[in-house]
């Protein structure tokens, strides 16, 4: 971790461009090292013993969600719900509590009217969530805090960086800060699996793991350069074929709405309105779209786990 530490130390002091050229070297290195566990890892298509199927004879579970990073993706959250709204989805918003913006508390009220789910995402989102076990601790009651305030059952660390078991200590019923194949990521490993995942401490009581499964918007557009919605396409197709779960994260910040050219920093919207359609219309009836906190719900009551007390204890006041 030593240089992952260094980097999110001198972070705030790097010029955007030199940080993204970097990233883009990088990524390009890893695409190639990667060409045979990315964008698709075959062993991650494996079904788990025991499992049943999703709800209704459903092929798949199609799950939406947004991490906010910076006052612009907050001003860009109400378009891309009503985009989404418009095509019959709904999506999971994930705020950072203290990070470089405050957090309305009148948008997140109108994101869950209109069926839209809130999460935490991160503390600070600086890349030092993890550095010691103490600290960590103690940013683990004030997320804890902020779960609370917000009525949010779910958890997203900035960067993918994780400790799953340090997570808890957070009163959470799931995480989503793994992947099942991402090389772009500062700590690449991923999981390996396209199916959610119960995650259980010494005492029984645990949360369940949602790895995202689609490549990233910001990995896809701007680090890579791609101009279009193939490798999404492509690996949909592939998890539709395995019966697993298709989770997305697309940020606000990064999403252009406007008619002018996209900065160096976004990507038209009508990106991601083609793929919404692309799933809507080849696999209508096909998918069930769903809230982070309702799949897990249903995995809970379908796999015939044992609630956890922690998570009775620390759902949302109704």
């Amino acid at each position: 971790m030593f240089n992952l530490a260094l980097y999110y130390h001198l972070k705030p002091y790097l010029p955007w461009r030199l940080r993204i050229a970097a990233r883009r070297v990088l990524a390009r290195r890893a695409r190639r090292d990667s060409q045979h566990t990315w964008p698709i890892n075959p062993a991650a298509g494996f079904t788990p013993p025991g499992w049943p199927g999703w709800p209704d004879g459903k092929k798949f579970a199609f799950v939406l969600t947004h991490d906010v990073e910076g006052p612009l993706g907050v001003t860009r959250c109400r378009q891309l719900m009503q985009l989404e709204k418009g095509l019959g989805f709904c999506s999971s918003f994930n705020f950072v509590p203290e990070g470089e913006y405050n957090v309305p508390r009148e948008l997140r009220e109108e994101l869950q009217a209109a069926g839209c789910e809130i999460g935490v995402h991160d503390l600070h989102h600086d890349g030092k969530l993890y550095w010691t076990k103490e600290d960590f601790a103690k940013k683990a009651r004030q997320i804890n805090r902020y779960l609370k305030e917000w009525g949010s059952t779910g958890f997203r660390s900035g960067f993918m960086l994780r400790n799953l078991e340090w997570l808890h200590q957070l009163n959470i019923q799931y995480d989503a800060s793994t992947f099942d194949t991402d090389p772009f990521e500062p700590e690449p490993d991923g999981v390996g699996t396209i199916f959610p995942f119960l995650k259980k401490n010494g005492t029984g009581n645990g949360y369940v793991e949602l790895p995202y499964t689609l490549v990233q918007d910001s990995t896809l557009f701007i680090s890579l350069q791609e101009t279009s919605i193939d490798i999404w396409t492509k690996k949909l197709d592939w998890i539709v074929s395995r019966g697993g779960m298709a989770m997305l994260i697309v940020h606000p910040d990064y999403v252009n709405f406007g008619p002018g050219k996209s900065g160096p920093r976004e990507f038209p919207a009508a990106l991601y309105q083609k793929f919404l359609e692309y799933v809507k219309t080849k696999y209508a009836g096909q998918y069930w779209q769903t809230l982070p906190k309702d799949l897990v719900q249903w995995y809970l009551q379908t796999q015939d786990v044992k609630r956890p007390p922690a998570m009775r204890e620390n759902s949302p006041a109704k």
